[in-house]
């Protein structure tokens, strides 16, 4: 006799991801998991299913997409402001600001986001200032903040309403930059940004519009065929995520991704029973704990061991001393969580890797034993961009898995030697050479700093060049590419590895979580180039449809 189940998927392009050029022609699924992965004969022979999806012969199906680490409800935000991404210019930039300052009443404020300096054709990679935004208007304060988060600039007004004047000195932890004489020149990096953070009201506070806008972002997100997000909060720039706001969408039907919420102060975070962490249904959960030791290479603020090529006169930003980042995240790991670390420069690795090994050692002093220590969360480098030789030999002797964001070098290889030179270049974005080391990678976007859409970090990863013009032919440090199989494994098989999830979720194996994309084409018969014009078709979660493009 037969047995019932809800789905049956044929197709000669189905990818497990279990390993390389690993295909079934089968999926059956019942209940939100899959219960049959292999042949077409075999499944017709053993299943009576509801409904049967027969694949094209050009279709593939792939387990889910993922996103290691973004800001959704900073994206959210970004809806309500005049999005500079896309200009190439820093005329159209302004353009932007002013036509929005031409429909909106005097002495309101104008918010800008995205913009991206280096990308401006008509001026030198720098920064604007505020007598910049003055021309946009005069009449209205005006804030924008960098693609990468980490800066601000206000123009003339926006400084008078935020009381910052003559030789303002923010403290540790950020900047407000001075002209000779001694006036703010409207720039702010890192926690000096949060001035205006707190200043400027924030439209989601507004629960109809926050619904609103995560309801049409997570929308977007299904289309992407992504099933898993790791958002996470920034308290210093008021970008808060709430676990009850994915909650209360999951219970009217309405969230059609799993979200797992990553918090930068200290919370308790519910111990899960094994039924739980095996319900397919369960959508929402807390994550990490998140910390920041530096800036962007963008902004000039990652904190280097040696200043910057293009700005001598600078190291960057370290936004916390090494004491208190020992002691948080010795807190944090003592607490039962799982620290997360925001490191990009060299010198903000080093300090992250001192913090762990002091977490560990200390720990252990404490009366936790190494197996205990094993039997714990790796802790997550995010970024991880720069390092040395003497820090990937003590990465190599912690629990470690690296949040990377492969969607930063389609832009950072236009500039990243002039910023750092040629010899500390050859020491960043080293994908292959983790992996080589035996590191886990999971593939992130850094949204709102990049699109969820896991596409051109899939292309970043596995050509190193620049998806608008294709160069550097043969790719950016060729020897760092990695292969299209490890690059989609980034944002498929590798992300439930750092919660721990690895047995419920990132391939299409009997058991685990039905969360599967149907796309257009066999992906792996193609060049990787190719993987930009890949086109999502089908979405499920949980073995329910969440998205059709048709």
């Amino acid at each position: 006799m037969k047995t019932s189940i809800d789905k049956m998927f044929f197709g000669k392009n189905i990818y497990t991801m279990v390993s390389d050029g690993d295909k079934v022609e089968a999926i059956g699924v019942k209940d939100g998991k899959i219960v049959f992965a292999g042949t077409k004969a075999e499944a017709e022979e053993r299943f009576e299913p509801t409904e049967v999806i027969q694949l094209g012969d050009d279709q593939a199906m792939l387990p889910g997409f993922g996103d290691s680490h973004l800001h959704f409800y900073a994206y959210c935000q970004t809806l309500t402001t005049v999005d500079l991404a896309g200009a190439t210019t820093k005329a159209e930039a302004l353009k932007r600001l002013a036509d929005k300052a031409a429909e909106t009443p005097e002495g309101m404020w104008i918010k800008g986001s995205n913009f991206d300096q280096s990308k401006w054709t008509d001026c030198e990679d720098q920064i604007p200032t505020r007598e910049d935004l003055d021309k946009a208007s005069d009449k209205h304060p005006i804030v924008i903040k960098r693609c990468c988060l980490h800066t601000a600039v206000a123009n003339t007004m926006a400084l008078e309403k935020a009381g910052v004047g003559k030789g303002y000195d923010f403290g540790v932890g950020g900047t407000v930059e001075l002209d000779a004489d001694g006036m703010p020149n409207g720039i702010m990096r890192e926690q000096a940004s949060k001035i205006y953070d707190e200043l400027i009201p924030d439209p989601l506070k507004d629960p109809a519009v926050k619904k609103e806008l995560m309801v049409k972002a997570l929308k977007d997100v299904s289309s992407k065929g992504v099933t898993m997000l790791h958002t996470y909060a920034a308290e210093i720039w008021k970008y808060t995520e709430d676990f009850d706001d994915y909650q209360a969408l999951d219970d009217e039907g309405l969230l059609p991704v799993r979200m797992t919420i990553c918090l930068d102060e200290m919370f308790d975070k519910p111990e899960l029973t094994e039924e739980q962490k095996a319900d397919p249904n369960r959508k929402v959960q807390m994550g990490t704990f998140k910390i920041f030791t530096d800036g962007s290479l963008g902004s000039r603020s990652a904190a280097l061991l040696e200043p910057y090529d293009d700005a001598p006169d600078t190291k960057g930003i370290m936004v916390i001393s090494q004491e208190n980042l020992n002691e948080k995240m010795l807190k944090a790991y003592k607490h039962g969580l799982q620290p997360a670390i925001h490191c990009i420069g060299d010198a903000g690795m080093e300090a992250t890797l001192t913090a762990i090994e002091y977490t560990l050692e200390k720990s252990r002093e404490h009366g936790m034993t190494e197996e205990e220590q094993k039997a714990r969360l790796p802790f997550r480098l995010i970024h991880a961009q720069m390092v040395n030789e003497e820090q990937i030999a003590r990465m190599k002797k912690l629990p470690l898995i690296l949040d990377i964001q492969p969607v930063f070098l389609n832009t950072d290889l236009h500039w990243i030697e002039e910023r750092i030179g040629p010899e500390r270049a050859k020491m960043s974005y080293l994908w292959k050479r983790y992996q080589d080391e035996g590191f886990i990678l999971t593939g992130g976007s850094d949204c709102p700093v990049e699109s969820y859409d896991p596409r051109p970090g899939i292309y970043g990863a596995a050509t190193r060049k620049d998806p608008a013009t294709g160069e550097p032919a043969g790719g950016y440090h060729p020897d760092q590419i990695v292969s299209l199989y490890d690059a989609v494994a980034m944002f498929t098989k590798n992300i439930p590895y750092a919660n721990g999830e690895q047995a419920y979720m990132g391939t299409l194996e009997e058991g685990k979580f039905a969360d599967m994309v149907i796309v257009d084409r066999d992906i792996f018969s193609r060049p990787a180039e190719d993987i930009m014009n890949m086109q999502v078709e089908k979405t499920y979660l949980a073995g329910k449809e969440v998205y059709s493009a048709k």
